[in-house]
């Protein structure tokens, strides 16, 4: 039977910890999964400007054996030229996998209704579960465990905090979510990931003051500038510079590190100079992102 990625809310924490290991497998020890893929196509479908998700992808298929195939969505969101039930089906036909970058969670779920061969959530407007690998993969590098690591968002509530959310609860991975007011997180969601965190003993905060973040061990910021957004820039900055991730908030909150999952804007949501500091782990997220989705990729076509 297949197994679809689209979001990890329905992962028990066993199988969560399987996925990290297995990150952690394949990027130590590359030479034993370079024939995984070997023979098979992954389709990857985008309806969205991407640099590290496609190029992660790319390289990542490669690097086991696999073939990509990327498409665009020619100008538009998919829906309009061909239903996307029809794409994924006739997709299914040729590849062994779909990966899929949209704006629409409900694509994806139409998708994986229509498809016979693994979808992949490969960012919506709901969740990134291979981001959220992927910083999982990066704190367990750092402290050679997430059972016990408090980590603390700091931004505009959204898909990357979600995800952050639910694999942080699998993994045992205290969570502060700090947004201003009405830039909270999906409530549904958070309730789920509450309940997710009831089986590992994490616990989820939730705050508009940058004061619930004190002692954390990391600290994770986003862009406030969501694809597409209109909002005027000056509008953007009255609400959200109090919550500027810097080395003020890093000194005061006593955090080891700073996260992002990028594009990054400096200056805005994080300071240039931290971007820089020996306490960021920007460029070992984005390494990871690679090895996070082949290790997704491996067990999905090989289960």
């Amino acid at each position: 039977m297949k197994q679809d990625l689209l979001t990890f809310s329905n992962w028990t924490p066993e199988a969560m910890h399987k996925l990290l290991n297995l990150a952690v497998e394949i990027k130590q020890s590359p030479s034993s999964y370079s024939n995984v893929l070997a023979g098979k196509s992954v389709v990857a479908l985008f309806e969205k400007p991407s640099l590290r998700t496609r190029v992660s992808f790319d390289i990542g298929i490669n690097r086991l054996g696999g073939h990509m195939v990327y498409l665009d969505s020619q100008g538009g969101k998919l829906a309009g030229r061909e239903d996307a039930v029809d794409m994924a089906a006739n997709l299914a036909c040729w590849a062994d996998a779909i990966v899929a970058r949209v704006f629409s969670h409900n694509t994806l779920e139409q998708f994986s209704t229509a498809s016979k061969v693994p979808v992949v959530n490969a960012l919506c407007d709901k969740y990134h579960p291979c981001q959220a690998l992927a910083d999982y993969l990066t704190v367990f590098e750092r402290f050679g465990k997430t059972q016990g690591i408090t980590m603390a968002y700091i931004g505009d509530g959204n898909n990357v905090t979600h995800s952050l959310l639910i694999a942080g609860a699998l993994l045992g991975c205290n969570q502060v979510v700090v947004t201003p007011e009405g830039h909270e997180c999906d409530a549904e969601i958070v309730a789920h990931a509450k309940k997710l965190a009831e089986q590992t003993g994490a616990t989820i905060v939730e705050s508009h003051n940058v004061d619930a973040a004190n002692g954390a061990d990391v600290i994770y910021a986003d862009t406030w500038l969501s694809m597409g957004d209109e909002t005027p820039l000056a509008d953007i900055k009255a609400k959200f510079m109090p919550y500027q991730v810097n080395e003020a908030l890093m000194e005061s909150t006593g955090a080891s590190y700073v996260m992002h999952c990028q594009p990054a804007h400096r200056d805005l949501e994080i300071t240039g100079s931290l971007i820089d500091s020996d306490k960021s782990l920007l460029m070992q997220q984005a390494e990871n992102r690679m090895h996070g989705q082949n290790a997704i990729l491996t067990q999905l076509l090989s289960a």
